[in-house]
């Protein structure tokens, strides 16, 4: 409308309609009052047309000419009212109103909500200004201005401010306003001088014992940290009442608190205005959550997701088995953004990143036996895009400074230049970090759109240790002066109970270790550059049987004699990647559960040896996991949310059509059966150790139950159980959590652009 000469007079909420997204300006009545009656005609007496609250001063005092200045004026009064509540000038009566108008400055911004920007307030308190002259030329320099960072001037201009007093007329009006925009530019003259760009602020955060970063769950896909837009708040991934849920750490709190209704959440994220947060649950969940109170709200649990990402075009975008989807805040219907292709080996597309617009999205690929170090960072235009290859690394996000923010497999934190259009590299990378945590499978990086980077280090000692346990509780060390260098994930005692297996992760890579007890040697049993995890027993205690042959998820299924001794053998290669492998008692097959983020709920088959073809077990639309033979090789315990709530359940083996039988009432899962064959051991929804005494003959059945103690400090590692069951049935080996007892250090870099422009220009 400024361009063609029209001025609108009568900007105020009533004429601003939206519309698909968009505002529209509407009612230009007054302008065309004015233009019918000749130019300035209708205000040759000194009348106002508008409304009072909105009015520029000029227009307030029917000065005869008006500019786009005058429209400027009242779309800050417009956003004012947006952020603050109420007009910059109220008054019981229109005289009152258009008197604050012309005499009296506005309450500063920030007085009535602090967690308005600084280049927001010092824009519209600019815009705002009493003379034409000093506000913007322009609608198109305001709204630049609200996104720009705040410079000296109109830092010093808003600190000034200009000093409200009774006007006898309005030259002493005008008069006053030029000495304050006078003060205000020798002001500015004098913060520059000194220096006006914010320094780097890098400092350790330290997170009490109880408070820090919940361990890693296994091979378990999810996110650990997010930042607000802001920068103001600090979402983790922290201990909970059960295995985990959210806390918060806003930037005035000295502490963080637990976020309530979040219990078992994994990869939080946050609106675009920061007010509300999403999080995934069990694997399958999207939930969405105002950090002001109220409840979750579920969009879907049927998604097979663990990360997502909020647009500001209002969808959320999540990963899933064979993709990305994506759904509206709201909810609704869900909808295909991407879709990979099984033959070119795809096994998983991770950590979608939204970028500014919704125009764009980035997100992790694998490919089944790829190297950590060859994950692909790929994006798209969306909503349906092709897909291409940007860069390799373990996780990326985008930076609003123009960089693209990527995390090596090695631990190093990079800076690419990047044009978030077409999505391309625009210069070479700065290595700016080491040391940081790469584990692939959870990422612990946040970034705001204002500058402010945190991450997670990497750590060498472990967060867990393995413990014996009797049946009444009583804790002691395996050994006292066996301290692994990485990260304990599972452990499997031998059928002896002279030999625990464990798979230990160090950086990126698991594998496949031995200790002998109670003080004997600790051994390396796996090598190579493929990962080695989820160890168990034969039964006669010979060979180790183990999943590997890709970095991330289940891959085949090999065996290995337990002193090392020998080659691996594979007993399983095929299409389908599988969490968990069991061998039968008579040592003839196999029980394997695939992984849940290919069918979305861990289906259960058997392998017999020498055969090639899959057996289906369990492959109802429930999730079933942690099978477990009984000793005479007749009983398969299993968990099960078929109820909606995980439980344990019995079946014969291998004829588990047959019948069923659910052992826990009140929850449960983590069965394993004891050595006599008339216990099952399990994890009650609880949380407490519970043992049940069953009968297997004439036919099965569940007799007494009880708890033997509680298993708060004993969290699960993802869906396969952290104990073992020793011969006597009465010593149980069990993963213990030790990161409570240890603060956690995160490492925080306020300002964060400003050195990278310094590393810009070194170059």
């Amino acid at each position: 409308a400024h361009r063609h000469g029209v001025i609108h007079r009568d900007i105020k909420p009533e004429n601003i309609l939206l519309h698909d997204g968009s505002a529209l300006v509407a009612d230009f009545g007054i302008a065309l009052a004015v233009s019918h009656a000749g130019g300035n005609r209708m205000t040759e007496t000194g009348l106002s047309l508008g409304t009072p609250g909105y009015m520029s001063p000029e227009q307030a005092t029917g000065e005869r000419t008006l500019d786009a200045r005058s429209d400027v004026y009242s779309v800050a009064c417009l956003l004012y009212e947006m952020l603050a509540g109420s007009p910059p000038h109220t008054g019981s009566t229109v005289q009152a109103v258009i008197a604050a108008v012309v005499t009296k400055e506005p309450t500063r911004l920030s007085e009535h909500r602090k967690t308005v920007p600084p280049q927001v307030e010092a824009a519209v308190h600019r815009a705002l200004a009493k003379l034409p002259a000093d506000r913007f030329p322009t609608a198109e320099a305001f709204s630049k201005a609200l996104s720009e960072p705040i410079t000296a001037q109109a830092a010093a201009m808003l600190t000034a401010g200009f000093v409200p007093v009774p006007a006898r007329s309005r030259r002493i009006t005008l008069a006053l306003g030029a000495a304050a925009a006078l003060f205000a530019v020798l002001a500015a003259w004098g913060w520059m001088r000194s220096g006006t760009k914010p320094g780097v602020n890098r400092y350790g955060l330290f997170l009490r014992a109880g408070e820090g970063l919940a361990p890693v769950a296994g091979n378990v896909l999810g996110g650990r940290m997010a930042l607000s837009p802001d920068g103001r708040r600090l979402v983790y991934v922290g201990k909970g009442t059960g295995d985990r849920q959210l806390w918060m750490k806003n930037r005035e709190d000295v502490r963080p608190t637990p976020i309530a209704g979040t219990d078992g959440a994994e990869s939080p994220f946050f609106s675009p205005d920061g007010r509300q947060i999403g999080f995934q649950l069990n694997g399958k969940t999207v939930r969405i959550l105002a950090l002001d109170g109220g409840a979750a709200i579920t969009l879907t649990d049927t998604a097979n997701t663990t990360a997502g990402d909020w647009g500001d075009d209002g969808y959320v975008y999540f990963e899933v088995d064979s993709g990305i989807d994506r759904i509206r805040s709201g909810g609704g219907p869900i909808e295909h953004v991407f879709r990979f292709s099984a033959k070119n080996k795809v096994v998983g597309t991770e950590w979608p990143v939204v970028l500014p617009g919704s125009k764009g999205l980035l997100f992790r690929m694998r490919h089944e036996g790829q190297a950590t170090s060859d994950y692909e960072i790929m994006g798209m235009t969306l909503p349906h895009g092709e897909a291409h290859v940007i860069t390799r690394g373990v996780y990326a996000r985008y930076a609003t400074s123009g960089h693209l923010v990527v995390v090596t497999s090695d631990g190093k934190l990079l800076a690419i230049p990047f044009d978030a259009k077409s999505m391309t590299l625009t210069g070479p990378p700065m290595a700016l970090f080491e040391h940081l945590e790469a584990n692939p499978f959870a990422a612990a990086v946040g970034l705001s759109n204002t500058g402010t980077l945190v991450f997670a280090t990497a750590t060498q000692s472990s967060s867990r240790e393995a413990v014996w346990v009797t049946r009444e509780g009583a804790v002691s060390s395996i050994d006292p002066n066996w301290k692994p260098e990485g990260t304990l994930n599972a452990v499997a005692l031998s059928p002896d109970g002279k030999s625990l297996a464990v798979e230990l992760v160090r950086g990126v890579k698991a594998d496949i270790w031995v200790k002998q007890l109670p003080s004997g040697p600790f051994s390396r049993i796996t090598f190579g550059d493929s990962s080695f995890f989820r160890p168990t027993w034969s039964s006669d205690g010979h060979d180790l049987i183990f999943l590997g042959g890709t970095d991330v998820g289940g891959g085949g299924a090999f065996a290995k004699q337990a002193d090392g001794v020998g080659q691996m053998r594979k007993l399983y290669s095929g299409s389908m990647n599988f969490g968990e492998a069991v061998q039968s008692p008579d040592g003839h097959s196999l029980v394997l559960r695939r992984v849940a983020s290919e069918t979305g709920s861990g289906d259960v088959y058997m392998l017999r040896y020498g055969d090639t073809t899959l057996v289906p077990l369990l492959t109802s639309p429930a999730r079933e996991i942690q099978p477990t033979l009984s000793p005479d090789g007749k009983w398969l315990a299993y968990s099960s949310d078929e109820s909606g709530t995980l439980e344990v359940y019995v079946r014969p083996y291998p004829a588990v059509s047959s019948a069923r039988w659910q052992v826990s009432t009140a929850g449960g899962r983590d069965p394993h059966w004891g050595h006599n064959g008339h216990e099952l051991f399990y994890r009650s929804g609880k949380d407490d150790f519970t043992v049940a005494t069953v009968k297997t003959a004439p036919s099965f059945s569940v007799g007494e139950q009880r708890a033997l103690w509680s298993m708060a400090q004993f969290p699960p590692t993802g869906p396969t159980p952290v104990y073992s069951v020793a011969p006597d049935d009465r010593h149980f080996t069990i993963m213990r959590q030790t990161a409570a007892t240890e603060p956690t250090e995160l490492i925080v870099t306020e300002h964060w652009f400003e050195e990278l422009k310094a590393r810009a220009l070194q170059k």
